[in-house]
């Protein structure tokens, strides 16, 4: 009896290990396809999906807070709207026309420069974008700058280098205003940058004088109708006019090949890197797609095994209920 009463205790011992055995090896196998259920490629699919819409969205709603243009608080204060020319060098595979460059440089020059300022470009600038060395050289030196102090701190004058920035056509900017009425023509370095429109604004503005401001409009003393001007009054007046200038290289000088060339030579001076600026996102480009290329690839490399493993259960008991035998 104690022999029989003992067999049986062993086999409830063992009975009872091999349930909580295969209990455990069930939540095992139950935990791992939970786990490959989540990593299917369907749930792969859904995360991504919800991330790219999640991203368009914020972008979205970002253009829709930041995005839009701001403009005036009414039509007599915005101005007309420029029209949209095809600029060959805002598309993203072109560069600056330096012949026109160099012709609207030429019109700042003998137009401009009498009145509006270039502050933020000094000579060597130039050098290779709209003259060579020595033509800068010769352009700088028929200005003179101040020098520094000698032994008895006097500032003598000096013929102008490279290094100089273009002369400005006033001392201060009371001198300017005193010269024009009291309006103060505006640096034109960055005028590009500063206006909304931009070339398209520029170029209207330069072009848009009528011969007699249209009837109803009311234009104060000392000033000029401009449809595109905001307030439609302007200090300037009209200063574009056919063959005004003589091209070096023949150019046929109309109202608007200047307006179009000088508007071309601002957008370079609010903008000199942009040649260099696009070169360099050719190559971003370039380096980007086959570095991108190489990383799918070294991932369904390295992740593939991984991904194509199957995982199987097998029975500690060989498939037979624990149990009497």
């Amino acid at each position: 009896m104690l022999a029989r009463s003992c067999l049986r205790s062993t086999r409830a011992v063992g009975a009872a290990r091999n349930g909580v055995v295969n209990a455990t090896k069930r939540a095992a196998s139950s935990s791992s396809s939970s786990t490959a259920n989540a990593s299917s490629p369907f749930g792969l699919n859904l995360a991504g999906s919800a991330a790219t819409a999640v991203a368009v969205g914020s972008m979205t709603w970002y253009y829709h807070l930041y995005g839009p243009e701001l403009h005036a608080m009414t039509p007599a204060e915005e101005g007309l709207h420029p029209t949209k020319y095809p600029w060959e060098h805002i598309k993203w595979n072109k560069t600056y026309d330096h012949q026109a460059l160099r012709r609207g440089f030429q019109v700042y020059q003998e137009v401009c420069a009498s009145c509006h300022s270039l502050s933020r470009i000094p000579y060597r600038t130039l050098v290779g974008v709209t003259h060579t060395v020595d033509e800068a050289k010769v352009m700088a030196e028929e200005n003179e700058y101040d020098s520094d102090p000698n032994d008895e701190g006097e500032i003598e004058k000096r013929p102008g280098k490279l290094s100089d920035y273009l002369p400005a056509p006033y001392k201060n900017d009371e001198a300017a205003r005193a010269a024009n009425n009291g309006a103060l023509p505006p640096d034109l370095s960055l005028i590009v940058k500063a206006r909304h429109g931009g070339c398209d604004y520029i170029f209207s503005l330069l072009t848009g004088y009528p011969e007699e401001p249209p009837a109803g409009a009311a234009v104060p003393d000392g000033l000029n109708f401009n449809p595109y001007f905001p307030g439609t009054g302007i200090a300037m007046a009209r200063v574009l006019y056919n063959e005004l200038v003589e091209y070096e290289d023949g150019t046929p000088a109309s109202t608007s090949q200047m307006a179009k060339d000088v508007v071309e030579f601002l957008n370079w001076s609010a903008e000199p890197e942009m040649d260099q600026r696009k070169k360099m996102g050719m190559k971003v480009l370039v380096i980007s797609t086959a570095l991108f290329a190489l990383s799918v690839w070294v991932k369904r490399y390295k992740w593939s095994p991984i991904k194509t493993r199957k995982l199987t259960y097998t029975s500690p008991t060989g498939g037979r209920r624990p149990g009497r035998h």
